[in-house]
Formats: C-alpha cells, structure tokens, sequence
C-alpha cells in the first residue's frame, strides 16, 4: 500500500494528469476538475492504495485543489460504480477504497486502521456455498484482522 506523501503538490505532472485522464476514460467519466483532482491522488503516480473518503479528503486539502468532503464520497462512490475501485468493508462504520481491483486478499491492521494487500499466493479458498436462487456471487473479501499479540 502507497500513502499520501506529506506535502502533496499543486499541480499534476502531465504524467500524472494524463494517466488520471486515461483512468477516467476507462470508467466513462468526463473528466471534470474535482474528479482528475482525486484521479491525480489515487492513480496519478501508477502506485496501488487503499484510502478512506476522509484520507483522500485530506489529501485533497493539502494538494491545493476545493472540494467539499461530501464530493469526495459521491466521487468514490462513482468510481466504484465506474468500475476504476473497489470498496473494501472491513466493519460497518470503516470503508476503504482500492485502486487495485484483481482479486486479493487484505490485512487489516487494527492497531493502526490500515489496510494493505496480503499475499494471494498463500490464500486457498476450497469452497463456496451455493448462492441464492437467482442470484450469483459477484466476489468474495477475505479480509484478515491483525492485532499485536
């Protein structure tokens, strides 16, 4: 997992600026200013996170850029519609939100309220119940909660 670096710039590098382009494009967004502001922070350096809509808000701020803490839900929210994140639940108050969208499993580090990738390699999942009538199941979370021993 990438964080936030301290001291978010300004502007987006034009690298930075056309990944995020690139990156809405996919998910059919237009591209207005509050949604590359967010592309620019969670795709704009090509690196994998896994934020908070108020990690994300607060990174918003230091990067200079207006946008009200209610936009950055609505915008995460279509995000995940637009297929570009998905939305890890680790409890009913707490969601982050995943820029890596393979299927992976997560630790949870409770001590300090992070979330990281876990190694896939080491996850066997052997069966699945059978889902409803007329339902499929769309993904499985595995979430594992860590605590210091």
């Amino acid at each position: 997992m990438v964080g936030f670096g301290p001291a978010w710039k300004v502007a987006m590098t034009l690298g930075e600026q056309q990944r995020s382009t690139v990156w809405l494009a996919r998910g059919g967004l237009r591209p207005t200013r509050q949604r590359l502001a967010l592309a620019g922070l969670l795709v704009g350096d090509g690196m994998d996170r896994h934020v908070t809509a108020e990690s994300l808000y607060a990174a918003v701020g230091t990067s200079g850029a207006q946008v009200s803490l209610a936009t950055v839900y609505n915008t995460l929210r279509a995000f995940c519609e637009a297929g570009l994140l998905n939305e890890v639940v680790v409890d009913g108050a707490r969601s982050y939100f995943d820029t890596r969208l393979d299927d992976h499993p997560h630790f949870y580090w409770e001590d300090s309220h992070q979330l990281s990738d876990a190694p896939a390699e080491d996850l066997v999942i052997a069966a699945l119940p059978d889902a409803p009538e007329g339902m499929v199941v769309s993904r499985v979370d595995v979430v594992i909660r860590l605590k210091r021993a």
